[in-house]
């Protein structure tokens, strides 16, 4: 929160110097930032070891992520649909599921041309053999840059990727994707440019945009404690929900489906508590839309939603060591060449069919980062927006160990069986 703090009071500085630096770096950038290099520096830390009195090593982990994932994402994502328009979004069109195909499609090329491109180069960086063979630890990569930690752990099972070396393969997984979402986070400062460039026509989401904010506009009022107490009163409720909902529903099919129970299975996605509970809270959130607590709105309930999106984003920034980088630098590199192609399709594909930078950048989180950074990326352009995020991630889970196995099987080929 001081991180917070300092980024906002900053950010809307009338300070020269101040309105010169956020001109070129996103407040959004810096929330996520500033956490990361408290950590490198080892002020703050996700995890850490005590001794205690008896002198025995005590491991401890922050459960700040946690609490933010698991009860502000859901909260901010009630908040955030409160106020949706199901018709305009519907308006936005086929472009933005393209992108997410398009995004899925690039990770999936993009594994076996990486240990295609670094075996000219560097064969032992991706070869391997058996259980300890690099395709097989790329393998729970791919899970997670399509789907996210359900689909991850199913390519676990599945390959039976040696688990003493599984670390190397995380610590690539939250390198990797920790610079692309600093990247993706600059260029929506920069949105305007990039869509110029592509040509895009982004009438559809400047409609959406509008219609919310008008509807605000016209509901808007000065919030009493009352109106601030209903809204936390609605969010978290539907967070309870979500949570109830979520651990019996995952249970059921767990334990009356095989299909869901084996973690070898595409299904097995289907058993994550936190897919039903992302599910559940959104869904709630699109039907109280329909309901007279539409108007809380009006009080100022996505800019309670937005304070919990931006805990959530600092949290993420939190886990981010930026030594990380250096310690394994072949993996690294094997993982951004993946990433360069899935950025590079989608560029390409957004250029052809003049998709806006909204929808490249939307639909890449929403296989890479899934569920929980994909409604932060489509917040930072709108509110409003947040809803088209969660449900294109929503998609990621469905296809993510399919695409993932697909993926795997064409990087076993690439490094030669």
């Amino acid at each position: 929160m001081l991180t917070l703090g300092f980024v906002f009071y900053t950010s809307t500085s009338s300070s020269v110097f101040w309105k010169k630096f956020y001109k070129y770096i996103p407040a959004l950038l810096m929330a996520y930032m500033l956490p990361g290099v408290l950590t490198t520096l080892g002020i703050i830390a996700p995890e850490w070891t005590s001794i205690n009195a008896s002198g025995e090593a005590v491991e401890h982990k922050s459960q700040v992520y946690y609490i933010a994932s698991r009860y502000l994402l859901p909260a901010a994502l009630v908040l955030m649909t409160l106020s949706i328009d199901l018709k305009a979004i519907y308006n936005l069109g086929p472009k933005a599921l393209i992108m997410f195909l398009t995004g899925t499609v690039g990770v999936i090329i993009g594994g076996p041309l990486a240990i295609l491109l670094i075996s000219t180069v560097s064969p032992e960086t991706v070869g391997g053999a058996g259980p300890d063979a690099v395709w097989r630890g790329l393998a729970t990569l791919a899970g997670s840059w399509i789907g996210g930690g359900a689909n991850q752990a199913a390519m676990l099972e599945i390959y039976k990727f040696n688990t003493d070396n599984y670390a190397g393969m995380v610590i690539v997984d939250i390198v990797v994707a920790n610079i692309w979402m600093a990247i993706l986070l600059l260029g929506i400062g920069k949105s305007e440019k990039i869509d110029k460039w592509l040509k895009a026509d982004n009438s559809a989401i400047e409609v959406l945009k509008e219609r919310v904010s008008s509807y605000a506009n016209k509901i808007s009022r000065n919030p009493s404690l009352s109106d601030l107490m209903v809204i936390l009163g609605i969010a978290f409720t539907v967070v309870g929900i979500a949570h109830f909902g979520a651990s019996n529903i995952s249970e059921f099919l767990t334990n009356d489906f095989e299909a869901v129970r084996d973690k070898t299975s595409a299904m097995s996605s289907f058993g994550s508590q936190f897919f039903w509970m992302i599910t559940i809270a959104t869904l709630l959130g699109i039907l109280i839309s329909f309901t007279k607590l539409k108007t809380y709105e009006g009080a100022g309930a996505s800019k309670i939603g937005s304070v919990f999106i931006y805990i959530l984003v600092a949290s993420i920034g939190m886990k981010m060591d930026l030594t990380k980088i250096v310690e394994n630098p072949g993996l690294i590199f094997v993982g951004l060449v993946w990433m360069f192609i899935h950025v590079a399709l989608l560029f390409l594909v957004a250029k052809i069919i003049k998709a806006p930078y909204f929808f490249l950048a939307v639909g890449s989180k929403a296989n890479i980062g899934g569920a929980a950074s994909a409604p932060v990326v489509a917040a930072a352009f709108h509110p409003s927006l947040a809803t088209v995020g969660v449900l294109l991630a929503v998609f990621g889970y469905v296809v993510g160990t399919y695409g993932a196995m697909l993926c795997a099987e064409l990087m076993k080929i690439a490094a030669g069986g």
